[in-house]
C-alpha cells in the first residue's frame, strides 16, 4: 500500500464505519437514513464529522500500539493479550466520549439514550478491532517488505566483499612465498632476522590458510600474542605493554581479524607515555575486547578516523549485524577501542 494514500483508505473507513453506525441507529429506532429531513441531516453530518476526526485519532494511537507491541514482542506475528486489552480500552473511550460528544450537540434536550450506546459499543468495537487488525498486519507486512530489502543488500555486500578478498589475496600469497625464499637467502648466524621472517609466515600463513567462516577464540588469541610480539620487535624499550586475555576464552567461535585493525592502530599511533592495555575477556554470552594506547597532546587534537576502522565496522555490520558494539573515544592522553561481540 503506498504510504500517499493511506490516508485516503483510512478516510473511507472512517465514512464506511459512520455509515454502519447510521444504519445500526435507524435499524434500532425504526428510523431510515433516506428519508430527508433537514435537521437529521444536519445532525448527521456533524456526527460524521465528529466520528471521522474520532477515528484517524484512534487510527494515529492504533499504529503506534502495533509498532511498539511489534518491537516488544519476540514472537511478532502474534498479538498478546495485554495489546488486545489496552486496544478494548481504547475502543471503548473513544467510542463512548464520541457518542456523549454527538449527543450533547445534537440532542441537547434529550436523554441519553443507552441502548444506542450499547449496540455502537457492541457492532463498532468489533469492527474496530478488525481494522486494528488490518492496521497491525500492514505494519507487519511493510517490515517484513523492508527486512527482505536489507537481506538482500546484505548478501549483495557480502558478495561484493567476497570478490575484493579474493583479488587481494593474490599480494599476500605472492608475498608469503617470497618471504620463504628470503628467508633460506638470509644467513643462519643471523638469527634474529629469520626468525622475524618466520613470525611474519606464520601471520601471513594464519591469514591465508589456517581460518575457516568461524575459528575458536583459542585460535584467535594466539594469532593475536604472534602479531602483538610481531609488532614488539620495532617498538623501543620504551613502550609498555599490558596484556590480559582471559583463559575461559577457548572454544567460543568467532569470525577471524575483527580485533587485529584495532591493535594495529594501537601500535601505530602509541606516544606520549608509551602505553598499551590490552584487555579480552568473556561474561558468557559476549566477547569484551578493549584496548588503550597513550597518544601525545598534538595527537588529541586530530580525530580523524583510520580507513582501518571504517574497514572493520563494515566487517562488523555484515557478520554481526545487531550484535556488536564498537566504541571509540579519544581524551588529551588516552585513545581508548572497545569491540563487544554477542557469540549467541
Amino acid at each position: 500500500m503506498n504510504l500517499k494514500h493511506d490516508w485516503i483508505n483510512s478516510l473511507l473507513i472512517a465514512l464506511t464505519l459512520t455509515l454502519c453506525m447510521f444504519i445500526v441507529v435507524d435499524i434500532a429506532y425504526n428510523e431510515r437514513i433516506w428519508e430527508f429531513n433537514p435537521f437529521a441531516f444536519r445532525a448527521r453530518l456533524l456526527a460524521m464529522g465528529i466520528t471521522i476526526t474520532t477515528f484517524f485519532l484512534g487510527s494515529f494511537i492504533y499504529q503506534r500500539i502495533a509498532r511498539y507491541s511489534i518491537n516488544k514482542s519476540k514472537d511478532k506475528k502474534k498479538a498478546s493479550w495485554k495489546e488486545y486489552v489496552l486496544v478494548f480500552l481504547i475502543n471503548f473511550t473513544l467510542l463512548n466520549i464520541t457518542h456523549t460528544f454527538i449527543q450533547f450537540c445534537v440532542n441537547l434536550n434529550d436523554t441519553f439514550k443507552w441502548g444506542e450506546s450499547a449496540l455502537i459499543n457492541v457492532v463498532v468495537s468489533l469492527m474496530l478491532f478488525l481494522y486494528y487488525t488490518l492496521v497491525r498486519n500492514g505494519i507487519l507486512f511493510k517490515s517484513f517488505i523492508e527486512q527482505n530489502l536489507q537481506l538482500e543488500k546484505v548478501k549483495v555486500d557480502q558478495l561484493e566483499t567476497e570478490l575484493k578478498f579474493l583479488k587481494s589475496q593474490y599480494h599476500p600469497h605472492f608475498l608469503f612465498n617470497a618471504l620463504n625464499t628470503i628467508y633460506f637467502q638470509v644467513e643462519d648466524t643471523n638469527g634474529e632476522a629469520k626468525q622475524s621472517i618466520e613470525q611474519l609466515s606464520d601471520l601471513l600463513r594464519y591469514q591465508l590458510y589456517d581460518i575457516e567462516k568461524e575459528v575458536r577464540m583459542e585460535q584467535e588469541i594466539s594469532y593475536l600474542k604472534s602479531y602483538i610480539a610481531f609488532q614488539q620487535l620495532r617498538m623501543t624499550e620504551r613502550l609498555v605493554l599490558d596484556l590480559y586475555f582471559d583463559p575461559e576464552l577457548k572454544d567460543q567461535k568467532i569470525h577471524p581479524l575483527l580485533f587485529q585493525p584495532l591493535i594495529e592502530n594501537a601500535f601505530k599511533y602509541v606516544r606520549g607515555e608509551y602505553r598499551i592495555q590490552l584487555e579480552m575477556k568473556s561474561d558468557g554470552r559476549q566477547i569484551l575486547f578493549e584496548i588503550t594506547n597513550s597518544i601525545s597532546q598534538s595527537q588529541s587534537t586530530k580525530k580523524k578516523k583510520g580507513i582501518g576502522i571504517e574497514n572493520l565496522k563494515r566487517r562488523l555490520d555484515l557478520l554481526y549485524p545487531d550484535k556488536y558494539n564498537l566504541e571509540i573515544k579519544q581524551t588529551e592522553n588516552l585513545f581508548v577501542a572497545k569491540l563487544t561481540i554477542s557469540t549467541n
